[in-house]
């Protein structure tokens, strides 16, 4: 249903510039006859890669093999890589826990938009809500804050709509 579900979302995935790539233990062909089974049951296709990590060096590269659960399949897990191929965020998810597809797409926004406007988010943030500003570096700096039109909890925090 996971896979599925990032299928069904793929026009989100495309809009926000994100590529999605699946990983699996099992074989190529396995992945096929696995792809074609839900093609067939549901009508979804999926668009992204599903890699064969056969010989699991990729899922225990990214701690995907958790001690205490199978030692043949991979946690569920989900990894934003930026462009210039660094670890922003990991989720991992036990094996019968599936993933949720609303905060994956809110993390994503959430990643993208700090990445954009050099802001931080608070606790349970959505896109469009306020975002918190950095501290200031100098008196100066405090000083502009309290003449901007922040909403202004103490010097050091401070909110803006962007």
């Amino acid at each position: 249903t996971e896979m599925t579900g990032f299928a069904l979302n793929q026009d989100f995935f495309d809009e926000k510039n994100t590529k999605l790539v699946g990983l699996s233990i099992d074989s190529i062909h396995s992945h096929i006859a696995w792809v074609n089974n839900v093609k067939k049951n549901t009508g979804v296709l999926f668009e992204f890669p599903i890699i064969a990590d056969i010989d699991m060096k990729v899922s225990k590269l990214y701690g995907m093999l958790q001690p205490g659960e199978s030692e043949t399949a991979a946690v569920r897990a989900v990894f934003f890589i930026d462009p210039k191929g660094k670890i922003r965020l990991v989720m991992y998810y036990p094996l019968n826990v599936g993933r949720n597809m609303d905060e994956i797409k809110r993390a994503l926004i959430a990643l993208q938009t700090s990445d954009k406007h050099k802001v931080s988010l608070p606790l349970d943030w959505r896109e469009g809500d306020k975002v918190i500003v950095s501290p200031p570096k100098t008196v100066k700096e405090m000083l502009e804050r309290e003449a901007s039109d922040y909403e202004m909890v103490d010097f050091y925090l401070a909110k803006k709509d962007l």
